[in-house]
């Protein structure tokens, strides 16, 4: 089956950083333009390919590769940065005109962990419990949206379903953005909201952590404008994570920057900020 991407991209300016984005369960390319657009707007091309797991594609209940999304998932994401060349051949608005020296991922729930996979962070393969380690020296920084935490504190039903959800965060070295909910509860995991900080307690340093206050999973409307899945509706709360995401990758792709120190800095004296801010 064919991989379509979607490429979202300034109409101005010449080596352009990229980001590879991940959508969640179920969603496709045409999902997050909340994140999409801003980004492009900033100077970034946003490449979003479809995983088979989207309602787009339907596969039926019984589809034998089910049990495989999240290697196809991670496959995706090495596709689209070893066929770079193909995309500016289709997409000529941005030919010539990629830095493929500042690459970034980002994903969001399960997307944020298949995007973890390409930062470092590996997993037990279920079909033969050897470690799958898909880390590319390719990806400069991320920006991981409500990501999975531990495997040890999966709900009975989701280490049944999700029996490669174990990740280990320590390979996972990067410069990342972990960004959470403080009322994410979820269905995934035995413990609270705290449960999505384990991408950014238990890897290592250079890490940030944003934590939005009343945050959901929808994180305030990231996965669209309008979209049904939001439960928290925020658009205060989206511009902050848009702002805050942009500035990050700026300031790890290109050292030195300093959108994301000012970034940080007016969050803190905002008077009623969106959420908290740590780092290492």
């Amino acid at each position: 089956m064919d991989l379509h991407v979607r490429v979202s991209a300034p109409t101005m300016g010449e080596a352009l950083p990229i980001i590879i984005f991940s959508h969640g369960n179920g969603q496709s390319l045409h999902a997050y333009g909340p994140l999409a657009d801003h980004w492009a707007a900033h100077g970034f091309v946003v490449i979003q390919p479809t995983h088979l797991d989207s309602r787009m594609i339907g596969l039926a209940p019984d589809d034998p590769r089910r049990p495989q999304f999240w290697r196809f998932r991670e496959k995706d994401l090495s596709a689209v940065l070893d066929g770079l060349d193909r995309i500016e051949g289709e997409a000529p608005m941005i030919r010539g005109r990629l830095d493929r020296s500042r690459v970034a991922v980002a994903g969001h729930s399960w997307g944020g962990q298949t995007a973890g996979a390409l930062l470092g962070a590996t997993h037990p393969d279920p079909d033969g419990g050897s470690v799958v380690n898909r880390k590319d020296a390719r990806i400069k920084a991320g920006v991981l949206l409500a990501a999975p935490g531990s495997g040890d504190d999966l709900t009975e039903h989701a280490a049944r379903t999700f029996p490669f959800m174990y990740p280990d965060f320590s390979t996972m070295t990067p410069p990342t953005l972990v960004v959470v909910g403080d009322h994410d509860m979820g269905r995934l995991s035995t413990r609270g909201a705290d449960w999505w900080r384990d991408p950014y307690d238990l890897s290592s340093s250079p890490k940030a952590l944003f934590t939005t206050f009343g945050g959901e999973h929808a994180l305030g409307g990231i996965p669209g404008y309008e979209a049904r899945e939001t439960t928290d509706e925020r658009p205060q709360r989206v511009a902050a994570i848009q702002r805050l995401s942009t500035a990050f990758l700026r300031s790890a792709l290109y050292p030195g920057d300093p959108a994301w120190t000012e970034a940080v800095a007016a969050l803190t004296v905002d008077a009623a900020p969106e959420g908290s801010i740590e780092t290492k």
